[in-house]
């Protein structure tokens, strides 16, 4: 397992290099956006034809990772396509220190690269082992399920609504988006979640929790909703209310925002 491991790391590096080069030459750096999923899905399926396992593990690991990873390259690539750059490469390219290209490079794709391998980890053990399809795995299906819905639905919802003009500075607080502030990375991480699940089979697979805490973290607190939610709050009037009633990552019923003084002064006279 430890040489078929290494072996899917060098493969990373090799889709992390061909992401920067086509990055290069595209003179866009945002390729990685779509390279994000696509690399989950090359480790997946690479784990799959080295790996010795259960084919059914084998099987449901490889195809639910795939599913997530095309899916999300996809609609990343649509969102991306015809648009400007994502203003956050440009940020990062103000940062840097000496050339440029080498610390895009080092900064944004290297550092992917890492996290794509280790958050992959279930996915890679998982495959290893004679071990019957338990409760634990289907519980692992489900909670995949639940987190593929809540990310592809919450996308779909986004998409429909930042297409319409008319909506141009508002804040979508509807759907999936009453609920919660983030709905499609509050899915990204049960996917990851439920993947470990099914990873648990052995005392290896339950090792690599680290792999679903570090997505989480990433979605919740590192470049996932704090970058968002910055943004939104300097471009949409309305976010600030809307944070106020809305759970920043697990769904949960809107709360009831207090009532402006003059709500209640027509409220006394009616």
């Amino acid at each position: 397992m430890i040489l078929n491991l290494a072996v899917t790391a060098a493969v990373t590096a090799l889709v992390i290099v061909a992401a920067f080069g086509i990055s290069l030459w595209r003179g866009r750096y945002d390729t990685i956006d779509t390279v994000w999923g696509l690399g989950f899905v090359v480790i997946a399926v690479v784990s799959f034809g080295l790996a010795d396992g259960s084919l059914a593990f084998r099987l449901t690991a490889t195809a639910l990772t795939a599913i997530w990873g095309l899916r999300l390259a996809v609609h990343l690539h649509l969102r991306n396509h015809g648009k400007p750059e994502d203003r956050r490469y440009a940020e990062i390219l103000a940062k840097a220190n000496g050339n440029p290209k080498a610390h895009m490079f080092r900064v944004v794709f290297l550092t992917q690269g890492a996290v794509m391998w280790i958050v992959s980890l279930p996915v890679q053990v998982a495959q290893y082992g004679q071990h019957v399809f338990g409760p634990l795995a289907y519980l692992g299906v489900a909670l995949w399920l639940v987190g593929f819905t809540f990310e592809a639905v919450g996308d779909r919802q986004l998409s429909r609504f930042t297409a319409d003009p008319s909506n141009k500075g508002r804040v979508l607080d509807t759907g999936l988006w009453r609920y919660t502030r983030h709905p499609n990375y509050f899915g990204d991480a049960c996917v990851w979640w439920g993947l470990y699940l099914i990873a648990c089979h052995s005392w290896v697979g339950a090792a690599t929790l680290p792999a679903p805490l570090l997505m989480t973290f990433l979605l919740a607190k590192g470049t996932g909703k704090p970058l968002t939610e910055k943004h939104l709050a300097s471009t949409r009037p309305g976010y600030a209310d809307y944070v106020a009633r809305t759970s920043g990552f697990l769904p949960l019923p809107p709360k009831k925002t207090p009532r402006s003084p003059s709500d209640a002064a027509r409220r006394s006279r009616s």
